[in-house]
């Protein structure tokens, strides 16, 4: 007996030492938690915190729950503290007044794999790196100069659409299929200097990856777990994508490479024939941007070096960004405009007029379409999350945020406030006549390519890679839906993942225009 009973004694003096410490740790953090006041939110589970609450659309979920809990609400997704932001005035508050502190972005497993670890401008962290890659993105495609430069890269791939559709004539076609194949063909040629060969096979692994993306991953919402995220089969499935990506990648920048060295070496016999000398894969002989990043990246005079693993990066996503989120607008707003007759009319009658007996259009003139697109834009955001990661401990709207919570700016949502918008629901284009709200970002009710340092830089290059197609679809057909189809009852369902194009293809049927018959000519 004596031999265990300091066993037993000491082994009960440690589980009360342990269950004092833990008390004590508990009162500690429910004391620091009132003294740093988090937002308000619904009561949560044990381990799984608010995630019963969180649909796969995430951005209607955080909706129908700021209504009840307000504009700024905090969650609980697994282990990860999650701010919701509902609201303009708070919206400027994160993305204007404290915009360095919620610079950051949000890291999640598709995107460390298909990003290459997080180094595509989007979701690479707020550094130099970034500021450097972000720099050459914009001179060499995505300034201004540089869109109008491809004009006729994007008058070539629409008409070869129009003269697609004009063969289908009559009969039902998928739209959006259409659109996306003439999306991802101009911003190959931009980009990329030609179609890429793999097209259609980066067109399914971007909407595959786009629909793994959100941040909503078990394994995403328990960082600390190294089993979850070993075991994940989502990861197996990116994985797989990464490996056919790399392919196709390193396909393009191996040509890329094999072309620049036969200009090299054959640019003296040019010379001496009197012929020009191509300086690079671009169409028109100049460098594309993979020509760019290659002479950078052997010159050395990048202040953080490069190698073949971020030019990637930066293809992956500018073809995803140029294809999804262009092709998605277009589509959103070919649904819109079949569930809305008046709209259709009188932006058809607008373009026709216009450019009655003209053989080019220049969409600087349509006023109405812009109208119409801007408010596509306001109930269809191509990204309805504005993801952002807060780098330090602050407060927001007199509330506590804490160091590496995750934050969204939920655009979707304020697009449809009735505090904002009038008839939130409807589609009125109307609405932007005498608003000058625009899509710059200074407007934090409105948001569509988000605002401050992270807005998104390829603005330009998505809006005028819109209006062009629009405009000659309207020109050139009137359409209608497939026999036994409705446009009330057209599916207005988005997909889940990061962006949020339309989950059904759009299908129509296309008769050509003949002016002859029409009172405008």
């Amino acid at each position: 007996m004596d031999l265990y009973f300091p066993f037993n004694f000491t082994t009960f003096a440690l589980i009360l030492s342990f269950v004092f410490l833990f008390l004590t740790k508990w009162k500690k953090s429910k004391a620091a938690n009132k003294l740093q006041k988090l937002p308000p939110g619904p009561m949560k589970l044990p381990i799984i915190g608010h995630m019963h609450l969180v649909s796969s659309l995430a951005h209607r979920s955080f909706r129908d729950l700021a209504k009840k809990y307000g504009p700024l609400i905090h969650l609980k997704l697994g282990e990860t503290s999650t701010i919701v932001v509902s609201s303009a005035e708070i919206a400027k508050e994160v993305l204007k007044t404290q915009d360095p502190t919620f610079a950051a972005r949000p890291g999640t497993l598709a995107l460390e794999i298909i990003s290459y670890n997080h180094t595509a401008i989007s979701f690479s962290p707020y550094d130099d790196y970034w500021r450097q890659m972000r720099r050459i993105c914009i001179l060499e495609l995505l300034s201004a100069k540089q869109v109008k430069s491809f004009g006729s890269i994007r008058n070539d791939e629409v008409l070869n659409l129009v003269k697609s559709i004009r063969s289908s004539a009559g009969k039902p076609i998928n739209l959006t299929e259409n659109i996306i194949s003439t999306m991802s063909a101009t911003t190959c040629r931009a980009a990329f200097g030609k179609v890429c060969r793999d097209k259609e096979t980066l067109i399914k692994i971007m909407r595959k990856a786009l629909a793994l993306s959100g941040g909503f991953d078990i394994a995403d919402l328990f960082p600390s777990s190294k089993i979850l995220k070993t075991l994940s089969w989502n990861k197996i499935k990116l994985l797989a994508m990464r490996r056919k990506l790399d392919e196709i990648l390193d396909g393009i920048i191996d040509e890329h490479k094999e072309n620049l060295a036969k200009m090299t070496n054959g640019s003296a016999q040019l010379n001496q024939a009197g012929n020009s000398t191509r300086r690079g894969n671009g169409e028109f002989g100049n460098e594309d941007l993979i020509d760019v990043f290659l002479r950078v990246k052997e010159s050395g005079e990048l202040e953080f070096p490069i190698y073949n693993d971020n030019i990637k990066a930066i293809i992956s996503e500018l073809f995803t960004a140029g294809t999804d989120s262009s092709s998605s607008i277009i589509n959103w707003t070919m649904t819109e405009l079949m569930r809305n007759p008046r709209v259709m009319a009188k932006a058809q009658a607008e373009v026709r007029e216009t450019f009655k007996g003209q053989k080019t259009i220049d969409t600087q003139n349509l006023k109405y379409l812009k109208l119409v697109i801007k408010e596509t834009l306001r109930l269809h955001s191509p990204l309805p999350l504005i993801p952002r990661a807060c780098r330090e401990d602050c407060k927001v709207n007199g509330y506590f945020i804490p160091a590496n919570a995750k934050v969204f700016v939920n655009i979707w949502g304020m697009g449809r406030d009735p505090k904002y918008w009038a008839n939130p629901e409807s589609f009125e284009p109307e609405r932007f006549e005498n608003n000058h709200t625009d899509l710059t970002g200074n407007h934090f009710e409105y948001l569509p390519f988000g605002a401050g340092r992270r807005i998104c830089p390829g603005l330009t290059f998505g809006l005028t890679g819109v209006e062009l197609p629009l405009a000659q679809l309207l020109h050139n057909f009137d359409w209608k839906l497939p026999e036994g189809l409705n446009p009330d009852n057209l599916n207005m369902t988005e997909n889940s993942g990061m962006t949020a194009s339309r989950k059904e293809d759009l299908y129509l049927v296309a008769t050509p225009y003949d002016p002859s018959l029409n009172d405008f000519y």
